[in-house]
């Protein structure tokens, strides 16, 4: 079966059923590497360049250096529950070895995230914990938690996530000194900047890495070259990288030079 798409207003293209299924595999897993679609697909390099070409000519795909992925406003993230299912394995993965790496008797702020979520699940059988959040999904998980004293941020709650967000949230999170920042990202672009969509969510998130001794990212491969307009701040303001494929270039090299110590969770 081949799918009609136009791709201006002087002639319509007809979609190869490849074409249709290398769309729903990109939307899938949220990005992949020409390398990956021709492996999967059984064809050549030279045949996935020319379907991303159609593709991106499309507006179906968007290419950055070495592969594809969804073409994303910068403006506006996914809905939260969309969010929450995509790349679900690799946040679990990743979720795992963020929790490996923390140690007992830690202090951390948890801040916005799926990934977050998925790391305070992880979390549960930790002892001595003090945990700050303006997260309410991660309270939730770990107000049960027999040994882990739970701090809630003040402020405005975001209904379509349970976010708390808000100048009463970065105020809050000014009042603490904690070993571990543990945060979530939406985009990392090839600049070297760490980015998200609401300013008022980056303006808690500025403030939690500005209170932390250490800030680890928890990021899965679809952050990378994903677009959103607000700037968090910089790889550099990194000091570990935690996700679930090896980072596509530019990224190996930036986080080299930016001295941020990147685990793949196996």
């Amino acid at each position: 079966m081949f799918v009609l798409v136009r791709l201006d207003s002087r002639r319509m293209q007809q979609l190869h059923p490849r074409q249709v299924r290398l769309i729903d595999e990109v939307r899938q897993v949220g990005s992949l590497s020409v390398e990956a679609l021709a492996e999967r697909f059984g064809v050549t390099l030279q045949t996935v360049r020319r379907d991303v070409r159609l593709l991106t000519e499309a507006g179906l795909l968007a290419r950055f250096h070495g592969g594809v992925r969804m073409p994303g406003s910068t403006t506006e993230n996914i809905a939260y529950r969309q969010r929450q299912r995509l790349n679900d394995t690799a946040k679990r993965r990743i979720a795992k070895e963020v929790a490996r790496a923390v140690p007992n008797g830690c202090s951390l702020i948890i801040n916005i995230g799926t990934t977050t979520e998925a790391i305070a699940h992880e979390l549960l059988q930790h002892r001595g914990l003090r945990v700050i959040t303006n997260n309410l999904n991660v309270a939730a998980i770990l107000s049960d938690h027999p040994d882990c004293e739970l701090f809630v941020a003040g402020g405005v709650v975001r209904s379509r996530d349970r976010a708390i967000v808000g100048e009463a949230t970065v105020d809050f999170v000014r009042q603490f000194k904690v070993d571990i920042a543990l945060i979530g990202i939406s985009g990392i672009e090839a600049d070297g900047s760490l980015r998200d969509f609401d300013y008022r969510e980056v303006s808690v998130a500025r403030a939690i890495l500005e209170q932390s001794r250490e800030v680890w990212l928890a990021a899965d491969h679809s952050k990378f070259h994903r677009p959103a307009m607000v700037e968090l701040a910089r790889l550099d303001h990194l000091d570990r990288l935690f996700t679930d494929a090896p980072p596509p270039p530019p990224f190996p090299q930036l986080l080299a030079e930016a001295a941020v110590q990147c685990i793949v969770a196996a």
